[in-house]
């Protein structure tokens, strides 16, 4: 097979893979949060063209801007001290004003660059519309702990009505890390509560954070990909400590899959694509947090037929596994028990009971080629083993033709045809000369 033919296999493959996706993420509403570091980076307008990308799909889209190093910069340049209390900028009024127009000038770089029609690119005859405006309704900090963060503040209420309107019009609404109270003031606020408070208001269906933070890449990532937002406490209290900006986006993604967010992510910028990734891939890139179950083991019902069929499919033809018709699967799915991962099912196992015996075949214990090696083979056969034992099992077998060993390394051990119950014997397949393994539990 040529490279031209390798690569065009996996462009659809991957298209294909993705077109679930793509169908579930149409019409939805995400809440996209990312920094000022990264729109000042060189690689910002790729990150641009994948938000153009989303928009035609059409994606419902709010995105909030910092400016952290841009605020840094002009108070720099007008020599106005930075004070900080408790990772917090008090904001004075010297403050304020390098605070607006960082902010400002950030927002018009990002509205700028969504505008552009880049020839060749995501965006070549994009027509996107962006609104900004004043939808964060704000209050001051206030004074903590005898420190007065004056012009620093927090977000009352978000303008929900107003957001959805434009959303439903076709815009992408675009936040800057400023709030507006209703006595005409303006309060600087972090983008990363914005976003927060934003998604919750509209109880979006994700909120995705993109991370500078070096904790969601390499082999020692510090958050796992999938976790509940009690996992996500465990490792805030942990002894060994998430790196600064990690633990304040992990925070904010377990405070709103607690109140109305169903999926919050954390995606690592720098990763080159990581936003899609995340997005159009089983696995993603970065950690999402869900008070969902992403994974989880279940008993099988018909509507799983299609499922197991796919996946026990090129087992079959392999010669793995005995050749199940789609009539007969139908007949024996309530036999079946499986793994899902975000619906699509990964691994699957069979208990058949014995008549009037104590005696019981496991049989159709598959794994999605992706998600071998990590356990999940050893999850169904203890589950299968809990459920037999319930039923008054006492002696579980297996045929296999390729697995001889992983079973015995499990308990299992090689016993003669003659051991089987007599109706099972019967339909031993003599061509197949499948391996017989016993196992009393």
């Amino acid at each position: 097979m040529s490279q031209t033919t390798d690569f065009h296999q996996a462009f659809v493959d991957s298209f294909r893979n993705s077109a679930p996706y793509i169908n579930a993420h149409r019409g939805r509403t995400f809440v996209l949060a990312f920094s000022g570091d990264a729109v000042a980076a060189d690689d910002f307008h790729d990150l641009v063209h994948d938000i153009a990308l989303l928009n035609s799909l059409g994606i419902r889209l709010v995105l909030v801007h910092g400016a952290r190093p841009q605020i840094e910069a002009r108070l720099k340049q007008g020599k106005v001290k930075i004070e900080y209390a408790n990772h917090l900028r008090i904001t004075n009024d010297a403050a304020l004003a390098c605070v607006k127009e960082a902010a400002g000038t950030v927002r018009v770089e990002v509205e700028a660059q969504l505008s552009m029609g880049l020839a060749n690119s995501p965006m070549s005859g994009a027509d996107i519309r962006v609104t900004s405006g004043n939808f964060v309704i704000a209050k001051p900090l206030g004074v903590i702990d005898g420190v007065d963060y004056q012009h620093t503040g927090t977000v009352r209420r978000v303008d929900t009505a107003g957001i959805r309107t434009q959303l439903d019009n076709g815009s992408i609404v675009l936040l800057s890390p400023l709030g507006y109270s209703p006595t005409g003031e303006v309060f600087n606020i972090s983008a990363v509560e914005i976003a927060q408070a934003t998604a919750i208001a509209l109880q979006a269906d994700k909120v995705i954070y993109l991370s500078e933070s070096d904790g969601l890449t390499g082999k020692r990532r510090a958050i796992p990909r999938t976790i509940s937002p009690a996992d996500g406490e465990r490792l805030l209290q942990a002894k060994k400590k998430l790196p600064e900006e990690l633990a304040e986006l992990l925070r904010c993604c377990i405070n709103a899959c607690q109140t109305r967010v169903h999926r919050a992510h954390l995606v690592p910028r720098r990763d080159e694509g990581a936003l899609l990734l995340e997005l159009f891939t089983r696995d993603g890139t970065g950690t999402m947090v869900t008070a969902r179950p992403y994974e989880g083991l279940r008993k099988a019902h018909i509507d799983d037929v299609g499922g197991v069929l796919e996946l026990i499919s090129p087992l079959e033809e392999q010669g793995v596994l005995v050749r199940r018709s789609r009539e007969r699967l139908e007949m024996e799915i309530d036999h079946f028990t499986l793994i899902e991962r975000d619906g699509m099912t990964i691994a699957c196992a069979a208990l058949y009971p014995m008549d009037n015996q104590n005696a019981a075949e496991l049989a159709c214990l598959a794994v999605h080629p992706d998600y071998r090696n990590n356990g999940r083979a050893d999850v169904l056969l203890e589950m299968v083993e809990r459920e037999a034992e319930r039923l008054g099992i006492t002696q579980l077998f297996v045929l296999t033709t390729q697995t001889t060993h992983w079973f015995r390394e499990r308990g299992f051990k090689t016993c003669d045809l003659k051991k089987l119950p007599v109706a099972r014997r019967k339909l031993y397949n003599f061509q197949r000369q499948s391996k017989v393994l016993l196992k009393t539990l």
